[in-house]
């Protein structure tokens, strides 16, 4: 059964019994990758070891203009 069949189903089954739908697949993505980053960077200020290596650099330099100042 794929994501959107399973969604439909459930729409259906909350209709159904008087329940609010749940939320459409993808709705809180970006607010994963966000909570994820937040929680990499706070790991990495905790333990005080830089952070290294060549996909975390990437992905910083993808993620940079969303980052927010701690603090």
């Amino acid at each position: 059964m794929s994501i959107t069949q399973q969604y439909l189903l459930d729409s259906h089954r909350a209709h159904r019994h008087g329940e609010t739908p749940p939320p459409a697949p993808g709705t809180h993505d970006w607010q994963v990758v966000r909570e994820l980053r937040d929680s990499w960077e706070l790991r990495t200020d905790l333990t005080g070891r830089p952070e290294r290596g060549r996909l975390r650099r990437a992905v910083r330099r993808w993620l940079g203009p969303m980052r927010r100042p701690i603090g």
